[in-house]
Formats: structure tokens, sequence, C-alpha cells
């Protein structure tokens, strides 16, 4: 597939949404850009994971910016995903064992730590609460709250921390002061070495933070009823990711509606529809991010 081709693959679930995404203030969520444990379930992170946001303020096109974002942005959502699935397939077959041995018990560990959950270690209570929070995020919900959040990648803490979904941090010098913080306030918005790291940090989040405990709920409800992810569907958890609660919703539901963003997770259900460990561990360490994007079948092109 030729690059014209693929950009204009990208085009057709563009439907044009009356008023680029405005910046929200995530309430009160604390996130630090978290790296992929470093375990031997997850093989190492393809190079293009480390590649800065481009300048999407020099596409002067509402439809072109668009497809240059989420062309951008979709690769390092099925990288992340990817590698998460592995993580649950890791996590499953842990399940299986009669006896953990140091270094399985160690993975429980510290992904309970990650993920907040203080159960014992090995134990069925603890198992069943990683079972439900490592999980992947549908693609539409995450690049309509990254378009949201960032303004289509043209924020301040964007183009100037990678930050595409507004994560606090606080420990100063942590990320990038707010110019509207109002005085007494301590929080920054964090800085990330890459979009992916704000993307694998947002996921956590999600995935573990109190104050989206729904979207993990409904998230677990479309599994056992054995239906695809809902980015329209897990949206209803984030009431409290923005002071403006409902009307948020409702904004990021739009987009995804406008935008035609189940696009996405249809072909990412197909792009995952062979849960083989081979094929996972293709996705997850593609050498090319080009590779992932809908239409293309060249998961393992050699790297340029």
């Amino acid at each position: 597939m030729t690059a014209v081709s693929r950009a204009l693959l990208l085009c057709v679930p563009l439907i044009l949404f009356a008023g680029a995404g405005a910046l929200y203030t995530p309430f009160g969520s604390q996130l630090e850009d978290e790296a992929d444990v470093a375990l031997s379930s997850l093989p190492k992170l393809p190079s293009w994971a480390a590649t800065p946001l481009p300048d999407f303020s020099t596409i002067r096109d509402t439809t072109e910016r668009k497809a240059a974002f989420f062309s951008f942005l979709y690769p390092r959502i099925v990288l992340a995903n990817s590698r998460i699935l592995i993580e649950r397939q890791y996590l499953e077959s842990l399940r299986s064992n009669t006896k953990l041995s140091d270094t399985e018990l160690k993975w429980l560990a510290e992904h309970a730590a990650r993920l907040r959950i203080d159960e014992a270690n090995g134990s069925k209570a603890q198992f069943a609460l990683l079972e439900k929070r490592i999980g992947v995020i549908p693609p539409s919900l995450i690049l309509a709250q990254a378009a949201n959040e960032s303004a289509w990648g043209t924020s301040r803490f964007a183009t100037q921390g990678n930050n595409l979904f507004g994560q606090w941090c606080f420990s100063k010098g942590c990320g990038l002061v707010p110019l509207s913080r109002v005085p007494g306030a301590s929080h920054e918005v964090a800085k990330f070495a890459s979009p992916y790291g704000s993307i694998r940090a947002y996921i956590t989040n999600l995935n573990r933070h109190p104050t989206y405990q729904r979207v993990r709920d409904v998230r677990q409800k479309a599994r056992r009823n054995g239906n695809p992810l809902s980015g329209v569907a897990m949206a209803s958890g984030l009431l409290g990711y923005s002071e403006r609660g409902e009307d948020y919703v409702k904004e990021i539901r739009a987009m995804i509606r406008y935008n035609n963003l189940e696009f996405y997770d249809k072909q990412f259900q197909a792009l995952i529809a062979d849960r083989s460990p081979e094929h996972l561990l293709k996705l997850a360490t593609a050498s090319n991010a080009e590779a992932l994007l809908p239409g293309s079948s060249d998961v393992n092109a050699p790297e340029h």
C-alpha cells in the first residue's frame, strides 16, 4: 500500500467536528511517566516509540491535520495495547501454576504495586484484580481524549511535554507549570519522553485510579458477554476526568461519533483477532509505525 493510498484510507472515517477539542485538566489524578515493566513477559520497545510529537500546527487543512494526528497516534495505541495483551496472557498462564516461582511472584508483586492492588501476593483476590486492571483501552476513546485534551496535538503541554491527556504530577520540576494554576497549588502538567509514554501512562491511569472504576466495570462486562470494547460505552466512566462531568462525557462521545473513531476500534479488533503469542509479539515489536496502520499487512517490514 502506498503512502498516498494509506493517507486516503485514514481520511475515510473523518467527519469534521465543529470546534477543536479544548484543554481540560484531569481532576484529582496524579500520573507519572511509567515505562513498561522491564520483565521477561515484554520484549524491548521498538525505536520508533521514542519519536517526539510532530508539529501539527503547520498543517492548515483541518481534515489533513486530523488524518495526520490519528495516523501518528493509532500505531502507538496498537503498540501499547498489544503489550498489555501480552501481559494478560502471561497473567493467565500463571493461574494454572500449582506453585509460583520467585520470578513469577516478583512479576505479580510489581504489577500489583504499579496498579495499586493491596492483596496478598499470589492470592485469588490479587489475580482477580490484576485480571480486571491489566486491560486495553479502545482506540476511539484514546484518540478522542487525546484530540480534546491536546487541542489536536497543538497545546503547550503537548508540544513542550509530549503530554496528550493533561496528566498531572506533583513533585517540583516534574513537568510544566500551568499558566492558570491557582495560588497555593503545587501540581504541574507532566512531561513525557515521547507521546507513546503519555499514551501508556494514560492507559495505566484508567486501569488503576479509583475515579475510573466504571471504565473498568464497563470493560469487564463487555468481556464477560463476549462483546467488542466500545469507546462510547466506556466514556461513561470519565465523569471524574474533568470538572465538567457529564458535559465532558458528552463531548468525548460526540468526538468519537462525529469523527467516526469507531472505525479504529474495528480495525484494532480485526488486528488482534489472532491472539497467538507469535502474532502479539509481532505487533509489540513492529519495526516501523506504518506497519500498524489500518490497511497495512506489513508488520515485519524492515525499519527505516
